[in-house]
């Protein structure tokens, strides 16, 4: 009997301390999750700017131009002599030789200029080269942005922006709060 009473004081304590325990807390607010019946689910579509790289490409020629192993001077040497011994028949006395010396500097001047168009006629050919370069294009399209949801939670509609579709029903945080008088 003395047990029996003894188990019964346990109990009923337990139950009154227990009460007070809930009944007292550290926390203003008290949280749980619940569900909320799904009234309008609208999709949200926003305009963004695309852009999209793009590769350009086109066929540019240019003339090529092969360098000489080794220029040779012989064309000059003799323009200058065919030129001197022209030069040598104009004039006389120190006449001739201003005529001879002009000769053979006019003479190499006109062999150089003859081999050099000469042999940039031989030495120079057309390439035909790939150009490319990148070019951006931009464009507009629209995409999806999220969902504008209405929904009912105990008797009250509310609305709220998701970035999925929540189909039905939505789950919602449900707070109680005690107000301070």
């Amino acid at each position: 009997m003395k047990r029996k009473m003894y188990l019964a004081g346990v109990v009923l304590g337990s139950l009154t301390l227990g009460g007070q325990i809930f009944a007292y807390s550290d926390e203003s607010t008290s949280d749980y999750v619940d569900e909320a019946r799904v009234i309008n689910s609208v999709p949200i579509y926003q305009e963004v700017r695309v852009e999209t790289p793009r590769r350009e490409c086109w066929q540019e020629t240019t003339t090529y131009y092969e360098q000489s192993p080794g220029k040779s001077i012989t064309a000059e040497v003799i323009g200058g002599i065919v030129g001197g011994v022209v030069g040598n028949q104009f004039g006389s006395g120190s006449g001739r030789d201003i005529a001879t010396v002009a000769g053979a500097v006019l003479g190499g001047s006109l062999a150089h200029d003859i081999e050099r168009k000469h042999y940039a006629k031989q030495r120079s050919y057309p390439v035909t080269t790939e150009r490319c370069k990148t070019v951006n294009e931009y464009h507009t399209e629209e995409r999806l942005a999220g969902y504008r949801v209405t929904y009912e939670y105990d008797g009250r509609q509310y609305t709220t922006r998701t970035s999925q579709d929540p189909g039905s029903t939505i789950r919602v945080r449900v707070g109680v709060a005690p107000i301070e008088n």
